[in-house]
């Protein structure tokens, strides 16, 4: 195909292209069963081949240990900042949350209508421009978890290094979800929507340590205790099936380039190219981001002035270099180069924002 942009989009997110071409030759007629895979019973046994390998490869490729449950479940990201203090938080008990950003914000408010959540480090005062160390970290007694948000979408922060703490973590990895491995004996939850790096929009992935849910609540409607999800193995209801569906083959397509090794230093490589046009730019460009936090999936930067970003993002977007535009609460600009984005979207990019300075300043 020849008239394919790049698509710098937060989320939904770029999807590989011969992920979408597999799917697209698929849609009609599944494997010669004269209908689409999301017109058929999510009970028959072909859909069930598809959600049990998907289900299979999260595991296999995020390293999950066994002691985990994977579950595909509605409503993004966002239902899992109820569903997590609704299951885990007991009286009595208290949720540690770290304040990185747009989305932990979000996901502590969430908390404090469910039981005792406490900010346990705040960086509103730096502008949200960086994550904290273990040391600035400080948890009061009775805490079940610390929530972290490994990746902050608005703001473009990562948490470079996990937090040492006593208590388990609990990480919305959204925007960053299967770009590095994690260290799972700190975690007794893990969730993230699917449509940054996995695939379409309409599931969250959770990955949930079994003993965790040991003594969880269950005082709640039966689809928001993940008990429910796991002893159904995501089947409790009729699930999202076609964003399962190609999250299965976007987890065939991490796993054939080299698994999260190789998508790893992917990562790397495509964030580096970008803030090396940044750093050379004499300040012409600038990131707010502390350097050890700076995103590799999000790249965030300004212009000189407001006009010249403008101006930017409308010659991108003319260029085709999609999606440009920093998200409305901060302004600015925003490179989204998830997993899918190629290195070759990145090189237009940087190529671009070499010229445009050349030309306007």
């Amino acid at each position: 195909m020849t008239n394919r942009v790049h698509n710098f989009c937060a989320g939904p997110c770029t999807l590989p292209l011969e992920v979408l071409e597999e799917a697209q030759q698929e849609f009609v007629d599944y494997h010669g069963t004269g209908m689409s895979l999301i017109e058929m019973s999510h009970r028959a046994p072909e859909y069930d081949e598809v959600h049990m390998e998907a289900m299979q490869l999260a595991r296999e490729i995020y390293g999950a240990p066994d002691d985990f449950a994977v579950l595909f479940l509605q409503g993004g990201a966002t239902l899992q900042f109820a569903m997590v203090p609704m299951n885990l938080l007991k009286a009595g008990q208290k949720a540690a949350y770290v304040g990185s950003g747009a989305w932990a914000s979000g996901a502590f408010k969430d908390a404090q209508k469910y039981g005792e959540a406490y900010l346990a480090w705040d960086g509103k005062d730096n502008g949200y421009t960086r994550m904290p160390g273990s040391d600035e970290i400080e948890l009061r007694p009775d805490t079940r978890y610390l929530h972290v948000t490994s990746n902050e979408t608005i703001g473009g922060i990562r948490m470079t290094e996990w937090p040492e703490v006593d208590v388990p973590l609990v990480a919305d990895m959204s925007s960053d979800y299967m770009s590095r491995p994690i260290p799972w004996e700190k975690f007794d939850l893990v969730y993230g929507g699917v449509q940054k790096n996995l695939g379409p929009a309409g599931a969250a992935l959770v990955f949930v340590r079994k003993s965790a849910l040991s003594d969880a609540n269950s005082d709640m409607g039966a689809y928001l205790r993940y008990q429910t999800h796991v002893d159904k193995d995501s089947l409790f209801n009729t699930p999202p099936v076609f964003t399962i569906y190609m999250i299965g083959k976007v987890l065939k397509w991490m796993k054939n380039k080299g698994g999260l090794p190789a998508i790893e230093q992917e990562a790397a490589d495509k964030s580096a190219r970008i803030y090396q046009v940044i750093d050379n730019s004499n300040g012409w460009y600038s990131c707010p981001v502390a350097v050890e936090n700076r995103s590799h999936m999000n790249v965030v930067f300004r212009l000189p002035n407001e006009e010249l970003e403008k101006k930017f993002i409308k010659e991108a977007d003319a260029a085709g270099l999609k999606n440009l535009k920093g998200h409305r609460s901060v302004g600015g600009c925003r490179a989204s180069i998830y997993n899918a984005m190629p290195m070759e979207g990145v090189e237009a990019l940087a190529g671009f924002m070499q010229q445009f300075q050349r030309d306007n300043s």
